[in-house]
């Protein structure tokens, strides 16, 4: 299975995930960034948190081409406006594209989704109705207000169930410390580890 790992510049959280996979997975992994230039080391921070976790890390950035769109059976961004950039950019491909996150998450995360749609379409269909009913006598002004009155309960629901939506960023330790880089190769080496998992269910 081909991976490719994205992030902005090639330097920090793709290389991360890189490096981790390839320990942990047989899986063949590149990594590359909407906006990075060829050829420039990981940032000393990413090298030095994975130095710490006794891996050594020979990188050399690139930017995202349609060759290695290509080339990958999936596309693994850090964040959803990196897999948006990319949706934009190369439509043709956007069932390969996930974040990490949402693609280790996939499947749990499917119920609230579902839940959520519904309860929108319910939404709308109470909407419809009220509107249709009411639309003549009131003004738009008081029409916005009582709107929000009548769906009140629908909307608070709605809150609730998007609360619980996890978000599929992973932050970028660029300009950090060291110890916030060790914090987001903490959580990278989650989400790669239930990747690994992932590939390996799916191969067997």
């Amino acid at each position: 299975m081909n991976i490719l790992f994205v992030c902005t510049g090639n330097t920090c959280r793709s290389p991360m995930a890189e490096a981790l996979l390839k320990k942990k997975s047989t899986a063949n992994v590149k990594s590359a960034g909407i906006y990075a230039g060829p050829g420039h080391m990981a940032s000393q921070g990413t090298m030095e948190a994975l130095r710490e976790k006794g891996i050594a890390l020979n990188h050399q950035s690139q930017p995202v081409s349609v060759n290695l769109i290509e080339w990958a059976d999936l596309v693994l961004t850090m964040t959803s406006s990196h897999k948006q950039a990319l949706a934009l950019q190369y439509p043709t491909y956007n069932d390969k594209l996930f974040t990490l996150k949402e693609y280790v998450h996939q499947d749990e995360d499917n119920a609230i989704w579902k839940e959520l749609k519904q309860a929108y379409a319910q939404m709308e269909d109470k909407r419809a109705a009220f509107i249709s009913k009411r639309g003549k006598e009131l003004d738009p002004n008081e029409m916005d207000q009582a709107l929000y009155d009548h769906l009140r309960t629908e909307i608070s629901d709605i809150q609730v169930l998007e609360m619980k939506l996890p978000s599929y960023d992973i932050s970028d330790p660029f300009g950090g410390d060291l110890a916030i880089y060790k914090k987001t190769l903490a959580e990278m080496e989650k989400y790669v580890e239930l990747l690994a998992k992932k590939i390996e269910n799916r191969d067997s």
